[in-house]
């Protein structure tokens, strides 16, 4: 099960995601919930493989702001990195990035399975 207290050993400055959430801890922990099961990480790795750049950027633009507002630090500031990259269309290897992306929502997710 999800706890605040989880969280904030993963890292995530849950004070501000509460205080995003209307100071409700039971509505955060439901959109932190909320925010892995986005389909925009399956739109992210595909059009990665495919070397889409502006369907990825669209895609990682959406999954940073959302994991902007839960204060979900760890994450967030991996797809803050990855975003940036891609809005400027860096021609580089993406899938490193893109993996390590995808362990951080793993672990996440294994934070609301214990």
């Amino acid at each position: 099960m999800l706890t605040i207290e989880k969280l904030k050993e993963y890292g995530a400055n849950v004070e501000e995601g509460v205080h995003r959430c209307a100071d409700q801890e039971d509505f955060y922990l439901m959109m932190v919930e909320k925010s892995l099961e986005s389909d925009k990480y399956d739109v992210l790795s595909k059009a990665i493989e495919v070397n889409d750049l502006d369907k990825a950027f669209e895609a990682a633009h959406n999954i940073k702001g959302v994991l902007g507002n839960l204060s979900l630090t760890p994450i967030y500031e991996t797809a803050v990195e990855l975003t940036e990259y891609l809005r400027a269309r860096t021609v580089m290897d993406y899938k490193p990035l893109v993996k390590k992306l995808f362990n951080q929502k793993e672990e996440l997710e294994k934070l609301s399975e214990n």
